[in-house]
């Protein structure tokens, strides 16, 4: 058995299949059935005593829900057991690209689960949800701060829905200014993919900028295809390639003399938070992911949160519901809003908790320094790891992510793949991979400010040690992986297209 100097241990023929065991274990770690094969159909956990006759619904009998019983025990090990199958922000680096999977703080958890926070009902007379209300406006505030902008719409639940609510007013403004005619958006080649596919929901054409070879907008195919049938441009910065958009003034020019809006997606938001202010930038529209820049729970599907900060000329078109002063109380504007409602009730109660938290702990001079530090530990990632693997930009700084092409791998027989699910190995989870399309191969990194340099030191060594055993021929190894993880690598294309939704017994 050898050590890497990345500290775990690993097989001398990383080529050889992992020895199985005789149930399926892996050490310490239990091999676990679905739900449906581990409970029996005739137990219960709990002891309930059987309902009333009811013989008053229409005609309607109870049956059956086919749920497996499980004992407390049982229960409990079956979700510790899955529990240790996946790999979490808790457990070490979550490298993932463009996503910002930093440590979600303790104190943000408790705050959340007070009472009166985690017990409100969204139907609750508002004279009851003063606390809530007050801790929603100073988030607003808060969010208008750092972004310069004077209108900020709570309710959308995500980055996408936030997407939508802002091309939503985008669409609102142009039409009740006679614009309507308006129905192209552009979009860089490098977005993020749910860009052109929100300007399409909303019924906009798509059509795409170009990159110049450093990785930005093309200001001159910009200027090309701006016109009086464009509504919004959308462009990310910092852009998904890890850069800042250093013409960003001049695009917001170029739109506004078109009689466009600036639209900018805000997933980036951690790599400027506290150092510049989007609003100064010329921007009309930005969603900001309070699950990512300001360290709410990520990943899961949720829940999330996308509030919207909007310039003056789009601020009259927010969505309803609108948070306001009453002589006595704070209240809220349901009715004659902008657009309409985006949601039901007003938003993800829980996120805005944590967030407000989040900015609380700390304060002004700390959410700067979460930008600088997220900078630096991309920047430190990119310069360990340029001599190994291929910077795919590779002149002067990155922001918040480093991203890596995969020419250093020709010739080894090893994919931008391979390498992820080796990674696996080495205790890692991957990093975004294949995205930006607009780099081959693509290995976007985003080590987040959470991550001390001593775990950066050891991440890098991994990515290091992994490089130079498949320059050195060593494809195999690469090949098979993961060899150590619960499950093998796993057909994921097949999986896509015809994926197992259901479970349905075994036939007797």
């Amino acid at each position: 058995m050898s050590m890497l100097n990345v500290g775990r241990p690993t097989r001398p023929e990383a080529a050889e299949p992992a020895q199985t065991s005789l149930t399926g274990g892996r050490g310490l770690l239990q091999d676990e059935p679905l739900l449906f094969e581990v409970g029996g159909w005739d137990k219960t956990g709990v002891d309930l005593p059987d309902g009333p006759d009811a013989d008053d619904l229409a005609g309607l009998t109870r049956d059956g829900v086919d749920l497996p019983g499980l004992s407390e025990p049982e229960a409990v090990r079956h979700y510790v057991r899955l529990s240790q199958k996946n790999h979490a922000i808790d457990l070490a680096l979550y490298p993932l690209g463009s996503c910002t999977m930093k440590h979600n703080p303790r104190l943000n958890e408790k705050m959340a689960r007070l009472a009166g926070f985690a017990d409100l009902h969204p139907l609750q007379p508002v004279s009851t949800t003063q606390g809530a209300l007050q801790l929603m406006d100073r988030l607003a505030h808060w969010l208008k701060t750092l972004t310069g902008m004077p209108a900020v719409a709570l309710s959308p639940k995500a980055g996408a829905h936030g997407e939508l609510c802002g091309l939503l007013c985008i669409k609102a403004a142009h039409e009740a200014a006679g614009q309507g005619h308006r129905r192209t958006v552009l979009v860089p080649t490098s977005a993020h993919g749910t860009n052109p596919a929100t300007a399409a929901f909303v019924g906009y054409s798509v059509t795409e900028i170009a990159q110049t070879d450093d990785g930005r907008v093309d200001l001159s195919d910009l200027a090309a295809k701006l016109g009086p049938d464009v509504a919004a441009i959308m462009v990310t910065n910092p852009n998904t390639c890890g850069l800042f958009e250093r013409d960003v003034i001049e695009i917001a020019r170029l739109t506004h003399d078109a009689g466009a809006y600036f639209y900018c997606d805000g997933a980036n938001f951690n790599a400027i938070v506290g150092k510049v202010r989007p609003g100064d930038l010329g921007v009309d529209a930005m969603h900001i992911n309070l699950h990512k820049t300001f360290s709410t729970p990520h990943g899961g599907g949720g829940p999330g949160a996308g509030p919207v900060v909007l310039s003056q000329a789009l601020a009259p078109f927010a969505p309803a519901p609108w948070i306001v002063s009453g002589p006595d109380a704070l209240g809220l504007q349901e009715q004659d809003a902008g657009f309409g409602r985006m949601c039901a009730f007003h938003g993800q109660m829980g996120m805005f908790v944590r967030a407000y938290a989040y900015m609380l702990s700390h304060g002004a001079d700390g959410l700067r320094q979460v930008a600088e530090d997220a900078v630096l530990n991309a920047n430190y990632v990119k310069a360990r790891l340029s001599d190994v693997m291929s910077p795919a930009f590779p002149e002067g700084p990155c922001m918040h992510e480093a991203l890596f092409d995969d020419a250093w791998l020709d010739g080894t027989g090893v994919t931008t793949l391979d390498f992820a699910k080796a990674m696996i190995d080495e205790g890692f989870h991957p990093m975004t991979m294949y995205f930006p399309l607009v780099v081959h191969g693509a290995m976007l990194i985003e080590p987040t400010e959470t991550e001390s340099k001593a775990e950066l030191d050891r991440f890098c060594e991994a990515l290091r040690a992994l490089a130079g055993a498949a320059k050195a021929g060593e494809a195999e190894r690469f090949k098979g992986a993961p060899f150590l993880a619960p499950l093998r690598r796993l057909d994921e294309t097949l999986a896509a297209r015809k994926p197992k939704l259901a479970w349905t017994p075994p036939a007797e």
